[in-house]
């Protein structure tokens, strides 16, 4: 059976799946949603606060309205506010209702220009993208007060430094006094501690909680090429729901005793860390504004008359720092808490090409010379399979003529060609499959790579020679930059691209042709699909493929001269 390809010429059945799989393979592996940039969003909503129903457990919900949005630093400083700061973070907690509401990271500017503000991790209700922590009580019946958002608490303390922890005290006048103590350490990790004390006639039992509340732009999460929404590790499992994964009309819920959970974005997160003896229920939700929260209620705890109760939770705002992260695992106890970072499949490859490459870094000074030096590193490590790969493919290479002759002379015995082409592979000790081999073994290695180019924080920003002042971003000198001719944003790509395209089909001209026309016709689009797919990549990856393939072809000319083989 044919089928007509493109109206161009006909693709026989066998050749047919050929097609199917690289067009399948490349769509899958880069996705067409990575070429369409993301939209700003226009207008506001009405975000909704509320702790999840569990049994008959139930919170006050709280209506925050943002008609006119205005910046997180001017919403913050219209609210009187306890200010934090450290050498990583600087922001405030909102004194009504003790929210955690505003955050900017102070090693980390929002674009590269010069005059560009800090990023904004967490934004008071008055803006367009309000994002924010509380942390409470809750209670079985509604005889009890409780504070909650519009609660105006007594602070005790000026300002929020890992010198200085505050503390906030609030009576409900039935009894009961509320008091936390905040600290916060010296990057991104603050400890709230909640006490409640007693005084009245009868014992009280009562459940803490806490709640990250964050509005997304949805438009812009279905052009996401990395993990955004929930993430945390629940009974010691990596949990992971996209924004773009729940829906409005159901929730998830999770029960643990350990772990942390939270709202992770490609370069920074938030989670709320559990006590590792802490029992609870962490819920996920999204309204119908596309307000996304994530919340726990822990284990009741009954106050008996005169005395107090304490609940202990630690909280995280800031950026995926892999290191750091590391670091609190280690010294804070805070399960596998690297699993924040979106590793991929190839978590054992990924998280130590990040190593190599921040060593190579520190080293050299620069990224982008560092990430050259470890594709040779690489090129070096599978010089020998790589070297047994060109070998066979130079041989191959070499019989050509010979296997032409074969095609011609059984021209209309497939069988006999076959049986014939394979006992002339034999003769000459040539395995055909052997050139697949590096292929094979670079797919992860590539992946690998490309998942760190790409969610590592430490390569946001981070320049190399000339023009590129962004590893993690496309090569900005495209084509309409140097040219001046305005092209659509498929074909609009950089030089480093072009220059990749280029050695991969210098490559490829070193390598035996297919036997099978359509095979050959296909292979020589690959190029060119290549260069366009990888022209909006990271131009770290770009640099890395390139200097790949300028290594691979000096391997292999070395090898083509050494059997004479031009």
């Amino acid at each position: 059976m044919k089928i007509l390809f493109s109206g161009v010429y006909e693709v026989k059945e066998e050749t047919k799946s050929l097609y199917l799989a690289v067009i399948a393979s490349i769509l899958i592996i880069f996705g067409v949603n990575h070429f369409f940039p993301a939209q700003t969003p226009t207008q506001n909503q009405e975000q909704t606060v509320a702790i999840p129903e569990v049994e008959n457990i139930k919170a006050k919900e709280v209506v925050v309205s943002a008609v006119e949005p205005v910046e997180a630093s001017v919403a913050a400083n219209s609210q009187k506010n306890i200010t934090v700061e450290n050498k990583d973070i600087k922001g405030s907690i909102r004194v009504k209702g003790a929210r955690f509401d505003y955050l900017t990271l102070s090693k980390y500017k929002q674009t590269l220009e010069e005059n560009s503000k800090n990023v904004e991790l967490l934004q008071p209700s008055l803006t367009l993208a309000p994002y924010f922590a509380e942390f409470g009580w809750l209670s079985s019946g509604a005889d009890i007060i409780l504070p909650d958002s519009e609660t105006e608490w007594k602070v005790i303390g000026e300002k929020l430094t890992p010198q200085t922890p505050v503390t906030l005290e609030w009576d409900n006048g039935q009894g009961l006094k509320f008091v936390k103590n905040i600290s916060v350490d010296e990057n991104y990790l603050f400890n709230v501690s909640q006490t409640v004390e007693n005084n009245t006639q009868s014992p009280v039992v009562l459940y803490p909680y806490g709640l990250i509340s964050r509005k997304v732009d949805m438009e812009q999460q279905k052009r996401s090429v990395v993990h955004e929404g929930f993430s945390g590790v629940i009974e010691g499992s990596l949990k992971e729901v996209k924004f773009t994964d729940l829906d409005k009309q159901e929730n998830e819920t999770f029960e643990t005793k350990n772990g942390w959970f939270g709202f992770s974005d490609r370069y920074w997160f938030t989670a709320v860390v559990l006590d590792n003896d802490e029992n609870a229920t962490v819920k996920i939700s999204r309204n119908a504004n596309d307000v996304f929260q994530t919340d726990y209620r822990g284990k009741a705890v009954t106050i008996a008359t005169g005395g107090a109760a304490t609940s202990n939770v630690r909280f995280y705002a800031g950026a995926k720092e892999i290191k750091l992260l590391d670091k609190y695992t280690d010294e804070n106890k805070i399960e596998k808490f690297d699993l924040a970072v979106d590793f991929g499949w190839y978590y054992f490859l990924t998280k130590p090409f990040f190593y190599i490459l921040t060593f190579l870094y520190n080293f050299i000074g620069n990224m982008g010379w560092a990430i050259l030096l470890f594709a040779a590193l690489l090129r070096l490590v599978m010089f020998p399979i790589a070297n047994a790969s060109y070998e066979s493919m130079t041989k191959m290479k070499k019989i050509q003529p010979k296997i032409m002759a074969l095609q011609v002379l059984y021209k209309d015995d497939k069988m006999r060609l076959q049986q014939e082409t394979m006992e002339l592979y034999r003769k000459e000790k040539i395995n055909p499959a052997a050139g697949c081999l590096p292929m094979f073994i670079q797919i992860p290695v590539f992946f690998s790579l490309y998942k760190v180019l790409n969610i590592s924080i430490e390569i946001r920003h981070a320049p190399f020679i000339g023009w590129i002042k962004d590893l993690s971003a496309p090569d900005p000198l495209t084509v309409s930059v140097w040219s001046h001719i305005p092209l659509p944003s498929l074909l609009d790509i950089g030089v480093w691209p072009i220059l990749m395209g280029l050695t991969m089909w210098i490559q490829q001209k070193l390598n035996p042709a297919p036997a099978n026309k359509d095979q050959a016709r296909m292979f020589a689009m690959l190029p060119i699909i290549f260069t366009l797919m990888l022209g909006h990549f990271a131009s770290g990856l770009v640099i890395y493929w390139t200097l790949s393939n300028i290594l691979s072809i000096m391997q292999q000319k070395a090898i083509m001269k050494k059997h004479g083989v031009k």
